[in-house]
């Protein structure tokens, strides 16, 4: 009897015995994607309408632009996800939505954290060398540098270019999953290669698809906060605020999903090939869905980190989006400020 190594994208394997408590996770993981789809597109498709088409284009809003972006194309692949977890890992759109929904979704999960590390390294660059971003930092320049991050996420998709497609389960149901069948003639070497991608899947994913991110921003953080601090002007950074928020709400939805798909690497031969740790599968499967939830915060958060955001919202949520969005008007309006205040000083004030 030949060996499945066929293996769903989340590590969770479409098979007979399913851990206890699975199909209440199911459940919930359904009502959590259905929400997240939802507002994802309503609202990640309002902050597009608004940065990319009411709003003068700054560096600023180009980076938050292209964030809705990665999260709102995100957001329209849900339905398919939805459709596939209700129907037990089935996939009933055929081997080109299979690929396509999934290269989509990696590009997109992995654009987001590295398009949040490109705006912290902006917002660093403003406040540790203001003379040199007042002078360099355009649009032009921040339209060829944020090619970096899709360029990197698209590398970083070719394991779904290669590997991932539908298969058979051998009882009359279509999966669309990893599949490593014609990567080896015996079972052995088929097992290697299983254990041996989705290793190195698990250790990009962790490091630098997570990890080196956030090490990033956390290091920008770390001298953004010492250099405001020495100006006195710690609490006066709206658009930092924004920033926060952001990294935050992306921090606490994937770190719980990250650290239990890093534990299924370290134990993918047991769980793959021994059934062993089926509660792993549980976790990744309910912590998946948290994860996916980040797509649709950011433009709850742009909105209520806003200032007055209350009076706003009534009176105009895209000029909420707008100003929150927005670079501050210091930057452009207060001359009288520029021409009394220093460089460093003035480019703080404008973040």
């Amino acid at each position: 009897m030949e060996t499945n190594f066929s293996v769903p994208l989340n590590g969770s394997n479409a098979r007979p015995h399913e851990p206890p408590g699975y199909a209440v996770v199911n459940i919930l993981s359904l009502v959590v994607l259905g929400i997240t789809f939802v507002l994802g597109i309503l609202g990640n498709g309002l902050v597009i309408w608004v940065a990319g088409f009411r709003m003068a284009r700054t560096v600023t809003t180009l980076c938050y632009l292209n964030l809705a972006i990665a999260d709102f194309s995100f957001t329209t692949t849900i339905p398919f996800l939805m459709v596939s977890m209700a129907m037990g890992k089935q996939w009933p759109f055929g081997w080109f939505l299979c690929k396509l929904v999934h290269i989509v979704v990696d590009i997109n999960l992995f654009g987001s954290v590295f398009l949040i590390a490109f705006i912290a390294l902006d917002r660093c660059i403003c406040v540790l060398h203001p003379i040199w971003a007042q002078n360099h930092r355009t649009v032009g320049l921040a339209t060829k540098l944020i090619m970096g991050p899709w360029i990197l996420a698209l590398i970083l998709t070719s394991q779904i270019f290669l590997f991932f497609t539908t298969k058979s389960d051998g009882k009359g149901n279509t999966l669309c999953t990893f599949s490593f069948e014609s990567w080896g003639n015996t079972t052995d070497e088929k097992r290697k290669i299983t254990v041996t991608v989705l290793t190195v899947r698990g250790i990009i994913r962790f490091i630098i698809g997570f990890s080196m991110p956030m090490s990033i921003v956390a290091i920008c953080y770390g001298l953004i906060a010492a250099k405001m601090h020495k100006k006195g002007m710690i609490k006066s950074s709206h658009p930092l605020r924004v920033l926060t928020a952001v990294v935050a709400s992306f921090f606490l939805c994937w770190f719980p999903f990250q650290l239990f798909a890093l534990l299924g690497t370290v134990w993918i031969k047991e769980i793959y090939f021994e059934g062993k740790h089926k509660i792993i599968i549980l976790l990744i499967n309910l912590t998946s869905s948290l994860a996916f939830f980040n797509s649709c915060l950011n433009p709850i958060l742009y909105v209520f980190v806003g200032r007055d955001f209350r009076k706003r919202l009534i009176h105009s949520l895209p000029a909420s989006l707008e100003r929150a969005l927005s670079e501050d008007s210091a930057q452009t309006s207060d001359t009288t400020t520029k021409s009394s205040s220093s460089p460093a000083e003035v480019q703080l004030q404008a973040m």
